[in-house]
């Protein structure tokens, strides 16, 4: 059953800067948020304190109400957080097929649930017919797709994409697209999506977040966002 996100009042600094600044936000069951913003807007920090990478200095990131604030990265993982990064991070001397077995080892799943589920996520990405590669052999597009299925080969509650487009060719992208919009109701599942391809945001959120400075600036759809005069200003200067 998926779970809802709520974020209160986080808070999170580095020395002397404050690189997330009273962050508020709620990601309902079953659907995809957005976030955009310049970088240094905080985006990245905000995914790695849910995640369990940085610990937050105020506030609170609750999953169905169990708070995560606190928690080690594999901890927030077996409460169904699953993460993706802006550069890939597959096992490289392992090959397809055992990159999506070994994380679901600690579920204590039978031989035969590994097997479906690791050959479903791989022909999903289309990635099946190099499933004896190694994962070192994938362009970045493909370990991209790789590191998505990684994830969700677990049935994550809440999944963290953190620019998934870039560097990534149309065609991949596409093929990305394609399996992040059936996630949320086919595989009852919640998305957070980091990305600067606006087209992708505008495409695949049902809400979105813009950050500036480490505080929200806008929110709202996608025609919402586009015509907001201080989201134009971030972008595009005064």
């Amino acid at each position: 059953m998926t779970k809802e996100l709520r974020i209160q009042g986080l808070q999170k600094r580095f020395g002397g800067l404050t690189a997330l600044n009273g962050i508020d936000i709620v990601v309902p069951p079953r659907s995809v948020l957005g976030v955009i913003g310049m970088n240094g807007s905080g985006k990245t920090t905000m995914l790695n304190c849910i995640g369990g990478l940085y610990r937050a200095d105020a506030g609170s990131i609750k999953l169905d109400g169990r708070e995560l604030v606190g928690l080690a990265p594999e901890r927030v993982a077996l409460l169904g957080v699953g993460r993706t990064f802006q550069v890939p991070r597959v096992f490289p001397r392992l090959t397809l097929l055992d990159n999506l077995e070994v994380p679901q080892i600690p579920l204590g799943r039978s031989a035969d649930e590994v097997a479906d589920q690791t050959e479903h996520w791989l022909r999903e990405v289309e990635l099946f017919d190099l499933r004896h590669n190694y994962g070192e052999e994938l362009s970045g597009g493909q370990q991209k797709l790789l590191e998505l299925a990684r994830i969700m080969v677990t049935r994550p509650h809440l999944i963290l994409l953190d620019e998934p487009f870039a560097g990534v060719n149309p065609r991949l992208a596409q093929l990305l697209i394609t399996v992040i919009r059936k996630i949320p109701a086919e595989h009852d599942c919640s998305v957070v999506l980091v990305s600067h391809d606006l087209t992708s945001i505008y495409q695949l959120s049902d809400h979105i977040v813009v950050m500036n400075e480490g505080a929200i600036l806008s929110q709202g759809d996608a025609d919402h966002v586009r015509r907001d005069p201080a989201v134009v200003e971030a972008y595009l200067g005064a």
